[in-house]
């Protein structure tokens, strides 16, 4: 089954949707829009690779930011997008949406002349086509000569090399020119000149997927059965009708008397708050089932769970299931009446899919804000000097990620207070970026925005990782411990809605009547979070002894498996002992580096401060510093790496 390199590729339309956050109102009283990754096959091709086939997309984008954050969206799900050509005359297709209601979903194509639609017959690569074990391609490529072209030469590569053909029949009126432009949202419209165009391509593929005003479409027919056997008159492919709530019905030899007489399998009845996509998703789920050689019936449960899904969530492509989550909502479907309220599946959405991996971190902390004003009082200096110090440890930071080769590895963390051009100038090279959301020195927790803290996520760049350092005794009195434990849901709250990962520092407080070790304390505080349901990508925890990490990795490993990890703080300790530290925790399944500042940045930034240094020296002694103490995390992971006789 594997003998090709992909298991599918999809031609057809690759564009940005931006779907209006304001269900109910209507497109015109849209306030503000979400972007993500659209168009049919794009959708198809997102969908089936985060379930795990290996995918590949053909088509074209605009050499602008909105084709590049294609690419990158469909690289980073595991797509290939080696064949999607860069079209430096065209703009990237854009199609606007609103949810109106249940039934009412305004969208409006800008396609007018657009990258996607261009590509020809010099993109399509024999070789490529012959790669892969199936090759999908939607009527919309079928509708200007221009794109019938290049996908007729697609499907004749398909059949000389014994690849599958599927065809989504994707009808869109409007992109066929039979709707006024500003009518995206008709879904059907009779057309003989379509209905013959489309006859001429059938016989030319092996499955045939689309909804009931499709088949419509491409039998010529309003009545259903009428169409369907007209279609079936000029191709013996599997025809899969989509039939929404009721599932889908598959009809792989004669057309019957009934619809219903057809295997028709059922999906779960849902909730429905966006059915945009959904389509989409049905055919990710069928193709992954399909190309496994899973079976019809097994085919359509997968599809119809998707569809379940995605109708349930606000986005397309982003509201794809991961196979955990197929799996889940496949096992607990009885139930599962609103799969957007069920908290495990919502979990798993938020971490079972692709994620920038993280396994070795070197993350300089200089978020301190109260450390930082009480430094440039000590050294008679203008805070408003502050931010320009932190500008320059970013400089630092990358002046060592180049020198000791730490691309992937490197990791900052900087609040906005004195530090949001730093945040700035840190944003968008490939870094971890944290930030943190307490108020210093909070106890109870209070946050540096106000209760409101999800009202400012949403300004935040998405690949940023919320921080909260919270003063949590397990063995505190009830009232205090609920006070922090109210705010910290709010906070996972508000994170889970923004999508952004979460860290928790956890600082025991001071007790005499405490119970056991700090680090006991640590893992109990920890066991406490999560049994209220709290489940933070990270954690950042100061160094422990051997016996408390064994407790930590077996917490993790039990409560939350798709855990990032741990990192390490330093608390202003001295070198030698963060690398006693470090050689405890190298041992740790979980703990994946270090958060260190003080250590790092108090004597250069006291120099700078003092006006001992310039800005030059302030950025080498910084990066020294920062390299001296990745050599000792480094020196660690080894001496452990050693130890088991792997390579590090």
């Amino acid at each position: 089954m594997n003998a090709r390199q992909y298991d599918l590729i999809c031609l057809g339309r690759l564009a940005v949707d931006f779907y209006a956050q304001q269900p109910g109102a209507r497109l015109e009283d849209a306030t503000s829009f979400a972007k993500y990754l659209g168009g049919s096959s794009a959708n198809a091709a997102f969908g089936t690779a985060r379930l795990g086939l290996r995918t590949a997309m053909l088509s074209r984008v605009g050499d602008d930011h909105m084709g590049r954050f294609l690419l990158e969206t469909l690289q980073r799900e595991g797509c290939d997008v080696s064949h999607v050509s860069i079209d430096r005359e065209r703009l990237t297709a854009l199609v606007l949406l609103g949810i109106k209601d249940r039934d009412t979903f305004p969208l409006i194509f800008y396609r007018e002349n657009c990258a996607d639609m261009a590509i020809d017959e010099t993109d399509i690569d024999e070789n490529f086509i012959a790669s892969s074990r199936a090759l999908a391609i939607t009527g919309t490529h079928f509708s200007t000569p221009w794109v019938h072209a290049a996908s007729s030469k697609a499907l004749a590569f398909a059949h000389r090399h014994g690849v599958r053909t599927v065809l989504d029949i994707d009808y869109r009126p409007v992109l066929w020119g039979l709707t006024a432009h500003g009518d995206g949202e008709t879904r059907f419209v009779a057309d003989d000149g379509v209905t013959a165009h489309l006859q001429r391509i059938l016989p030319q593929f092996d499955l045939i997927v689309g909804t009931e005003e499709e088949f419509h479409i491409a039998g010529g027919n309003r009545d259903l059965l009428a169409a369907l056997r007209a279609v079936r008159a000029v191709t013996r492919a599997t025809l899969v009708v989509k039939r929404g709530a009721l599932g889908c019905s598959v009809i792989e030899a004669a057309v019957p008397g009934n619809i219903d007489e057809a295997p028709t399998y059922r999906g779960t009845r849902v909730e429905v708050l966006n059915v945009l996509g959904a389509g989409d998703a049905f055919m990710a789920g069928f193709l992954y089932g399909w190309l496994r050689d899973e079976g019809i019936e097994r085919s359509c449960a997968y599809a119809n769970a998707c569809g379940a899904m995605v109708v349930s969530r606000h986005a397309c492509a982003p509201a794809m299931p991961s196979r955990a989550e197929l799996d889940y909502f496949l096992a607990h479907a009885d139930r599962l009446q609103q799969p957007d309220q069920d908290e495990e599946l919502a979990h798993l959405h938020r971490v079972s899919v692709a994620r920038p991996v993280w396994h070795d971190l070197h993350i300089f902390a200089f978020d301190h804000r109260s450390q930082f004003y009480d430094l440039a009082c000590e050294c008679d200096a203008d805070e408003f000097r502050l931010p320009r110090l932190k500008q320059l440890l970013v400089e630092a930071v990358a002046k060592a990620e180049r020198e000791l080769g730490l691309q992937h590895r490197v990791g900052v963390l900087i609040d906005q207070r004195y530090g949001e051009d730093a945040l700035h100038a840190a944003t968008g090279r490939g870094w971890w970026v944290g930030r943190p959301v307490e108020m210093p020195g909070s106890n109870p927790l209070e946050f540096e925005y106000g209760r409101s803290i999800g009202s400012q996520l949403v300004q935040w760049p998405r690949e940023h990782v919320v921080k909260c350092l919270v003063q949590f005794d397990p063995d505190g009195e009830a009232e205090s411990r609920l006070e922090q434990e109210t705010q910290l849901h709010a906070l996972y709250a508000a994170v889970r809605q923004s999508g952004h990962e979460l860290l928790l520092e956890i600082i025991p407080p001071a007790n005499p009547a405490a119970i056991g070790t700090p680090g006991e304390r640590v893992v109990r505080a920890m066991k406490r979070l999560y049994n209220l349901g709290i489940r933070p990508e990270w954690w950042k925890l100061k160094p422990m002894p051997a016996a408390d990490w064994v407790a930590i990795d077996a917490l993790i490993a039990e409560r939350d498996p798709y855990c990032r990890g741990v990192v390490l703080l330093g608390l202003n300790a001295p070198f030698a002992e963060l690398a006693e530290g470090f050689a405890v925790a190298a041992h740790s399944t979980r703990c994946r580096g270090f958060a260190v500042g003080r250590s790092l940045f108090y004597e250069p930034a006291r120099a700078w401060l003092a006006h001992e240094i310039d800005d030059a020296a302030l950025v080498e002694r910084a990066a020294q510093q920062f390299a001296k103490l990745a050599a000792l995390w480094q020196q660690a992971r080894s001496n452990v790496h050693q130890a088991k006789g792997v390579a590090a």
